[in-house]
Order: structure tokens, then sequence, then C-alpha cells
């Protein structure tokens, strides 16, 4: 019993919440539907099929003029192309109003994604209710719930002028509708089941979504087409079709069966009835030929809207459950809490023991780290892949927070300060670079590119990175965009000069600690020689961290931190490392065996 109250009450806070959103961003739609549904309607199922044919079949029966026939029939038409008017309102609606939800809530869930702890995009559960919110766009659930609404508003006013009428000549007559009342009620758990089955589907969807993605995406298709891996993720988009099917299996017979048994309560029953009823009454004389007819058009119309209500009240209660989904998206509040402090230019930056452990790892990725970093210091952070080195930047850009231990600024927690602030004190260039469907310009100043004064500041920033060379030679040049996804004009890069692009967005924004995480992994020795000549021109008289297994950064800096198994095995400057003949003296000597056995090769 609390459960179906506590449904009821969901359903309605659901659908209060759905008619907030539409109505912020369109006031006029839901009158306007209702006002276009509710004159269609009115003419088409009440003046049409009851009191236009009442007038009709009394001017016949009667004995009526020409001249009253007439005079009802241009009334009627002049109704007529009125509710036609009306109608025409509502597809305007329909293409136009409707756009400015969709604009509102894609811009509202874009910004909520950009907002969410970084951790929520390694959660799966995340993913499925952020797919089920998304449902509401991309299924136009935002025009099925106005027009339901709407629907059921102008039904209920209609239907409510149909039942006058019927009780106005034998109101025994609605008697008969009563086995409407058992189909409302089934369609209302068909549309549960309807829910519950799409539920199911939607991790099957996701995977199946995946596959169509990759499979039409450049960055995957050499490796489709050199390997095996296409058999496999074929497999696995048949698997997530095969498991939908018997989704849907497991779910037909039951909705196929509410289908029987609603179609007895919403066809046979009102209609057999009344005609039993009419045809009885016609032959004892309490009901003429005149009012038979109109009685079984008005019991037609009146149990169609009944239906539609029931349909449609049934639908709002399905589609409210998606923007249920929609508002626990919305309303998700971060386990990280942003604070009100604005950085300042920076000075220091201390790890004090920090241990961290990612969400559903069963061992810590840092363990009981320290280590400070003055103003004007060059740090780098050496090690393994998986040593943690990677992860020691994600805390400090509080994309997570550490378990135990804390991070300070300035001396200050970072928990205290507002993380935008924060953030654009410090240039990245990350390991996992990534280049956009954008203008080289727009990639580089990560914004429009407005005048002649952005394309310089972009021009320089490529240049710094070492790939303005390449850029200019492109026939619409820093302004050409990347990938041609969208331009058959577009340009594909390199990996070595994309990431080069990915790195020249720190050389176009002020900074005052550089974080360059493995910022050459995917260039060749000469072209990652000169990125470094640029990076140490560029960050002179600022803290910069080197996150690298590669060492040729290491031996320009004031301090290495050697990262094992999450832990700061060693750390000292290159000479005091290499004396001490550990962990980094070790790395180094391999590397630079590979160097030399390289240019050995080089020279035979």
């Amino acid at each position: 019993m609390k459960k179906e109250k506590k449904d009821r009450f969901g359903v309605l806070r659901n659908s209060l919440y759905a008619a907030k959103i539409i109505t912020k961003a369109s006031p006029v739609m839901l009158p306007g539907y209702t006002l276009s549904i509710f004159g269609y309607f009115f003419f088409d199922r009440y003046l049409k099929n009851v009191i236009f044919l009442d007038k009709m079949l009394g001017v016949i029966t009667d004995g009526g003029t020409f001249e009253t026939f007439m005079k009802t029939l241009i009334i009627f038409c002049i109704v007529g192309i009125g509710a036609q008017f009306l109608d025409c309102f509502g597809d305007y609606l329909s293409a136009s109003e409707n756009k400015k939800v969709y604009k509102l809530l894609n811009e509202q869930i874009f910004r909520k994604a950009c907002s969410v702890d970084v951790e929520c995009y390694e959660n799966p559960k995340f993913y499925d209710n952020y797919k089920r919110a998304t449902d509401v766009i991309n299924n136009d659930m935002t025009l099925e719930f106005s027009w339901c609404l709407s629907n059921m508003v102008a039904f209920i006013v209609v239907g409510g002028s149909l039942a006058s009428y019927i009780c106005s000549v034998d109101p025994k007559i609605l008697f008969f509708l009563i086995g409407m009342v058992p189909y409302v009620l089934l369609e209302s758990f068909r549309n549960k089941l309807e829910y519950k089955k799409d539920k199911e589907m939607t991790p099957n969807n996701r995977k199946k979504d995946y596959v169509q993605r990759v499979v039409f995406l450049k960055d995957f298709s050499k490796d489709m087409r050199t390997s095996g891996i296409y058999n496999v993720m074929k497999t696995r988009f048949e698997r997530a079709v095969t498991r939908n099917c018997e989704i849907i299996k497991n779910y037909g017979w039951k909705t196929a069966i509410i289908d029987v048994f609603g179609g007895f309560f919403s066809e046979i029953l009102p209609i057999a009835g009344t005609l039993i009823y009419g045809v009885y009454g016609f032959i004892n004389g309490t009901v003429s030929v005149a009012q038979f007819a109109v009685l079984i058009s008005a019991i037609t119309s009146l149990k169609a809207m009944i239906e539609n209500i029931g349909r449609d009240l049934s639908e709002i209660q399905r589609v409210s459950l998606y923007f249920g989904n929609l508002r626990t998206f919305f309303d998700y509040k971060n386990r990280q809490t942003n604070g009100s402090k604005k950085a300042e230019e920076l000075k220091s930056v201390e790890f004090r023991n920090v241990t961290f452990t990612y969400p559903g790892a069963k061992k810590p990725s840092l363990k009981n780290v320290s280590l400070r970093v003055d103003a004007k210091e060059t740090i780098a952070i050496v090690g393994k892949n998986g040593a943690g080195k990677s992860t020691f930047v994600k805390l400090l850009l509080r994309f997570y927070d550490p378990d135990e231990g804390e991070i300070f600024y300035n001396g200050v927690n970072i928990k205290e300060y507002d993380m935008e602030s924060l953030r654009k004190r410090v240039g990245t260039v990350f390991q996992n670079y990534k280049v956009f469907a954008l203008s080289v310009n727009e990639n580089v100043l990560c914004r429009e590119c407005e005048n002649d004064d952005d394309r310089a500041h972009a021009e320089y920033a490529l240049k710094k990175s070492g790939v303005f060379g390449k850029i200019s030679t492109l026939e619409n040049g820093a302004d050409t965009v990347l990938t041609r996804e969208f331009d058959d004009k577009g340009a594909g890069l390199s990996g070595g000069e994309q990431q080069k692009v990915a790195a020249a967005r720190m050389f176009a924004h002020p900074f005052d600690l550089a974080v360059l995480d493995e910022p050459s992994s995917a260039l060749d020795p000469i072209a990652e020689y000169r990125m470094y000549e640029s990076l140490i021109d560029e960050t002179k008289n600022k803290m910069v961290i080197y996150i690298s297994h590669r060492l040729s950064s290491a031996v320009l800096s004031d301090r290495i931190y050697v990262f094992e198994n999450g832990t700061v095995a060693e750390y000292g400057s290159h000479a005091q490392l290499m004396e001490k003949n550990g962990v980094y003296a070790e790395m180094f000597t391999m590397q630079a065996s590979n160097y030399k056995d390289g240019e050995e090769e080089a020279d035979v």
C-alpha cells in the first residue's frame, strides 16, 4: 500500500517537474497545445458527431426547411475552419516551441555532464542513468508529455459535454462505460511493464550503441581491418541484441494478455452494451431513430475519449518515470565539494601523506605519498606504467580527492579553493590528449577565434609547440577543421601533430604551474627535444612538474621523484640518484642502452 502511494506521488512529482521544465523553456507550449487539441476535438467529437448530427436528423425527421439546413451547415463549416486553424497551430508548436525545450534540456544535460565528479565516468550505473536521462530528449518525450497532458485536459472537457448530452437522453447508458475503468488500470500496468522492459534493456543498448559508434570512427578503423577485433565486437553486438530479444519476449506475452482484456473492456463491452440497450429502447418505442443514431455516435465518441484519457494517463505515467531519471541525474550531488577561496599566485604545492584508491579498485594507486614543490622549481615524477604518476596529477587537479592525507596550495588545503580558479592556475598537457572536430585555432584557444589578435595568439602557441609549420601548409591554415567528420576539407593530422596541437593549448593560456603528463609520448626524439626547448623557455620562473616514464626530461629537473607501486621509492637530483645506484639508475641505464643500440643499428 505504501509503495503504491509512493508511486502515485512519484508520478505526480515527476509530472509537475516535466511541466515546469517545459514551461520554463516555452511558456506557450502547454496552453497552446491544450487550446489546439480542445478546439479540434470539441468540433470533431461533440459538434460534428453529436450536435450537428442531431440538428440534421431533426431537420429530416421533423420536416425542417432547407433554409434551416443551410444555416446550420454554414455555421458548421465556419466552426470547422476555426478548428482546422487551431489544429495547424498545434503543428506549428510541434515544429517550433518543442525545439526550445530540446535546446534548453540539452544545454542543462551538457552542463551537468561536465560538472559531475570525474569518477562518475568510471561508474556503469551512472552511465545507465545518464542514458535513461537522455532518452527524454532522444525519444521526444517532452513533446509526448505535452500532447498527452493537453489531450487529457481537452478530453475531460469535451467528454464532459458528451456525458451531459447522453444524460439528457438516458443517463443509464453511461453504465456501459464502467468497463473503461479496468481498461485504464490495465493500461497503467502495461506502461509500468514497458518501463521495466526499457530499463532492463538499457545496459544492452549501451553496448550495442558502443559497437555501432566504434565501427564508424576513424580512430578504430585500422585495428578493425588489421586484427580479429571486428569479430569480437560483432559478437558483443549480437549478444546484446539477443539479450534484448529475450527481454522483449519475456514481457511480450504479459502485454499481449493485457491487450486482450483491455480490448474487451474498451471495445466490446461499451459498444455492444449500448447497441443492445438502444435497440431494446427503439423496439419498445422509448427511443426514436434520430435519438438512437445520435446516442450511438455520442457513446462511441465518449468511449474513444475515455480510452484516450486512459491511454494518455498511463503514457504520462510512463514518461514521468523517464523524467524521474532526468531529475535524478540533475539532482546528483557531487561527492567533491567546491571551495569558495580564489586561487592566488602559486608559491608552493605539497602532498602530505596522501593515499588514494580508485572506486572499485582493490589496492591503492598512491600510498602515503609526501612531496613539496616551491615556486620556480622543476621536478620530475618518473616510474613504470601503473606506478601512480597520472593519479598524482588527477589529485592535484581535484579530479579526485585523496582518501587519506592532504594536498596544499600555498599552504592551504586545495579543498578550500574554487576548482575553476585553481585549475586556471595550472597549464596541462596530458598523455591522453584529445583534439576536437573544430578549427585548429579553436582547439588551441579553447574558444571561438573572433579576430586577428586571437589568430596571432594561437599562431604563437602553435609555433611554441612546434606544429605551426605543418598547420601553415593546410588549405585554410589554422582555420582548418581537424578531422573530416563534418568537413570534406578538414585535416587529418598524425598522432604526433595532434599532440603538438594539444600542447599548444598550454602555451596559449597563462599559468603558474605547468603539469606535463607524458607530453611527448607521440613524438619522435627530435620533435621531443624541440618541444622541451620550448617548454624550458616558456616555463622560466614557473613551477613545472614533469610526469614521464621517459627520463630525458628528468635530467633537466631540480629534483626527481621515483614512483613505484604507488609510493615514492626514492628522490633527489639526477646526479644524486645515479650515485645512489637504485631504481632510477637502473631505469636510466636501460633507456640509455636502448638509445645507444638504436644509434649503432642506424650506423650499420
